[in-house]
Parts: structure tokens; sequence; C-alpha cells
């Protein structure tokens, strides 16, 4: 067991990076873990090779540890939007009710799956602009509701979605959850999900390439394996002049051998990650957080983000006057401080390791801002 201060210590990258909901740059850990594995994969040193292979029982475990789903539940993904599509292709009839508003992976799954399966039709959640709650499904989930699409944390505005209200209002309906802007910063309820996806290269710091799709007893009672490959049969070894028919479990919801490397980063990352808590991480994220919103009032810039702790993560929306938007980020830019500016809004986001250096930096940008505007 580690503390947040050691944790933070596993940041490396300069400061002034503010852009943990677009990719995390990996952790010390991480890096470590890739040298040492393209060093056995440089080598082949006679049993090495194959031995690599054994990194899918270990990210399935380190999953597990974060999720609470088992083992066999667990599929290693190269990306959440693969996961969304093995979840969404795999519905077998009614209506996923999802908000439009939604991050396209998760819009463009449900859309896709509709067009090719036609089994499925999209429902539109009206939720008058505002966030995703169990408040706006209550009312319009139907008799026809099969399924509902949910971002854990909404990309743009960054609102923490409560996963554990939305359950309550959907009965026995499978929730699936797009985790990626909260996977390994917030402390969620994800048993009460059917089916979890989570790309490792935004807030765990794995670097792309990594994720993973963790499924429910339900959703595997469910869901149709469409994309299986022969790596998703049952059998115990590959097989040869035969096509068998996959297996009953996550595991028939990938259609390749994995990257073994890839692999071994999502679990260095995750073991990391476990070894502090997500609960105390969570709490350092806020903190920062809160410090940001305190900068963005001191100097006047409107925050669009919620206020409330229990409504949001590590992201803060500021959203200045139209006219006043290039002179911010003009700033942020000038002062070296890198965050994602969007058409109306700048996206702040921060992390267990964020220093002083970096806040720091961003009340400078902040004061220019203000002597310009």
């Amino acid at each position: 067991m580690t503390n947040v201060e050691e944790f933070a210590h596993g940041f490396g990258e300069e400061p002034g990076y503010l852009d943990y909901g677009r990719v995390g740059p990996v952790s010390r850990a991480v890096r470590a873990e890739l040298a040492g594995q393209y060093d056995i994969l440089g080598k082949a040193r006679f049993g090495t090779v194959e031995r690599m292979h054994a990194e899918d029982a270990r990210v399935r475990s380190a999953v597990s540890a974060l999720t609470g789903f088992p083992d066999e539940q667990i599929a290693f993904q190269p990306n959440a939007t693969s996961g969304l599509m093995h979840a969404a292709f795999g519905l077998t009839g009614g209506e996923i009710l999802l908000s439009l508003a939604e991050f396209p992976s998760v819009t463009y799954a449900a859309v896709r799956a509709a067009q090719a399966m036609h089994v499925v039709t999209p429902t539109w959640l009206d939720t008058d602009g505002g966030p995703v709650t169990p408040a706006h499904i209550r009312e319009q989930v139907t008799g026809s509701t099969s399924a509902v699409m949910v971002s854990l944390v909404d990309s743009r505005t960054g609102y923490l979605a409560d996963i554990d209200g939305i359950r309550q209002v959907i009965g026995d309906r499978l929730l699936i959850v797009d985790a990626i802007q909260g996977f390994g910063v917030v402390d969620a309820p994800y048993e009460v999900a059917d089916v979890v996806v989570s790309g490792g290269q935004k807030w765990t710091r794995a670097g792309w390439g990594t994720g993973f799709l963790a499924l429910s007893e339900r959703a595997i009672d469910h869901l149709t394996p469409v994309f299986s490959g022969w790596s998703g049969t049952g059998a115990a070894t590959q097989t040869w002049d035969e096509v068998i028919e996959p297996a009953h479990g996550a595991k028939a919801f990938t259609v390749s051998n994995p990257d073994p490397i890839a692999q071994a980063r999502l679990a260095a990352a995750l073991e990391e990650v476990a070894a502090v808590g997500v609960a105390a991480i969570s709490d350092a994220v806020s903190d920062r957080a809160e410090r940001v919103i305190d900068l963005a009032d001191e100097f006047a810039i409107p925050v669009s983000s919620s206020r409330n702790t229990a409504e949001r993560a590590g992201i803060v929306v500021l959203e200045p006057r139209p006219e006043q938007l290039t002179a911010l980020s003009a700033s942020l830019f000038n002062h070296g401080v890198t965050a994602s500016v969007r058409p109306t809004t700048v996206r702040v986001s921060v992390h267990a390791g964020t220093t002083e250096d970096t806040l720091e930096m961003l009340r400078a940008a902040f004061v220019s801002y203000a002597s310009a505007v």
C-alpha cells in the first residue's frame, strides 16, 4: 500500500499539463514496464516469449481489483470503442436509450449496430440540454427499452453520472457504462452495471492500445458475441480444421490474440492505482479541481461544469464570454499550459499528480488573461 504522495512521484510530465481528459502522459511505472517487456521481446531468450502471454491473466486480475467483476468476466480490448461496439452489436432486440450528446464512441456504436443488425433501435434521451440523470431516464424509459448506455463522466461537461440511481430506475434492463473519463479516479459502484468499458490512455496513464470490457452474468447471457474470432472460443488451445462456437463468457468478445505488451502496460498502471486506492486518488483529484475552480473565481472566469463534488471528477470547464475565449486560449498557450480548447469552452483536467508549479502556471495565465480583457 502506498500513499497519494508516492503515487504522485510517478508523474513524469512537464509542469503545465492539464489535459488528462484527452490523454494521460504514461506513468514512470508504465514506462519501466514497457522497457522491460520490449527488452524481453528484443532478446527472445528461450521460453520468454511464451511467458509473455501470462499478461492476459495479469491484466484481467488488475481490472477485476478495480471493478469488482470476476477475472473470467473481463476481456482485454485495444480501446474503449471496441468494447462499446461489442456490447452494442451484441444486443438482441428492443430499444437502446441514450443521449445524442454522449461522446461519439457511444452514439456511433448504437447507430452502427442498428444499421448493421436491424434488431435494436437507438432512442435519443431528451435531457433539456443538461446531463443524463436518473430522473430523465425514469421519465423516458419504456417497456421496449432493453438497454441504457451512458458515460460515467461526460467528456464535455465533466458531469459525473449517478449510475447507481440509473440502475434503480431501469430495473433489469442492461446498463452499459463507458467509464473512460473516470476510470482510475472515480470511486464508482461498477457492480451495478452490466457492461463496463474503458481505455487506459487517459486517467490511468497506460498509453494508447489499452482497454477492457467487463460483463455481468446477465450481459453474458443476453449479448451475442457478433465479432468473435478464433481466440474467443472455449477451446483450451488453438484449434485447426474446424470452427467451433464462441465461449460462454467475456472471452467470446475477442477477435485475436491481444498485444501482451499493451496488457502489461495497463496491468502496471492499474496495479499502481490499486496500491494507493481509488478513493484516495479521487480525493486528491477533487482537491485540485477545487483549486482550479477557486482560481477561476478569483479572476471572474465563468465555470460551467458542476461545483458539486458529487457531480464531478477531474474535469473543470471554463466558459468565458465568446469574444474572450481567444484571449483565454492565447494566454494559456503563452504560459505553457496544456488544456483542451473547444469552440465555446476550455476544458481543464487535473490529476492527483498535478503540481503546485502547474497551478502557478495556470494562475499566471489567468493574470494575463484578466489584464487583456
